[in-house]
């Protein structure tokens, strides 16, 4: 899955399966987009030990993560600095996190901790592929999709 040629092709608002278990734990890069609807999207995660998803808050999106593998700490709260949620994750746990909600996984386990995150709406270019977590914070054209419907909102928020 870590090579372009058997990762998973975002089609965009296409119909799609796939086996999300086994695509989500062949996955090596940091984010992989792997279907963009017009009001969600999935995305599989790949964070290296001691690493994390970064601590952020989305002012108007709703978003589900599941492990499929390795281990983590989840930490949410009201502010950045307010993080009152704190819960080991591990394999087929979920993280729901509510909208507004300040989050972060970091890994503390052994080996690379497999995510998928499901996003309502759309936060990244369809089929984007972003190998690290330095590549995507680095990366400055990561939009939507035009066809995706986005609310009238504030833009993130990163810790």
């Amino acid at each position: 899955m870590g090579s372009t040629a058997d990762r998973i092709k975002d089609i965009g608002p296409q119909p799609q399966s796939f086996d999300i278990e086994r695509a989500t734990k062949a996955n090596t890069n940091y984010r992989s987009v792997a279907w963009s609807g017009r009001y969600l999207q999935v995305t599989l995660m790949s964070i290296p030990v001691g690493g994390d998803i970064g601590l952020e808050a989305h002012p108007e999106t709703d978003q589900f993560l599941r492990l499929d593998a390795g281990s983590g700490r989840v930490q949410m709260g009201a502010a950045k600095d307010k993080l009152t949620f704190e819960k080991e994750v591990s394999d087929g746990w979920c993280v729901l996190v509510p909208a507004g909600t300040w989050h972060n996984i970091t890994n503390i386990g052994a080996t690379p901790m497999q995510v998928y995150a499901i996003y309502a709406p759309a936060h990244h270019t369809p089929d984007k592929v972003q190998a690290t977590a330095a590549a995507a914070e680095a990366d400055k054209d990561d939009e939507p999709a035009a066809w995706s419907v986005q609310p009238k909102q504030a833009p993130d928020k990163h810790g």
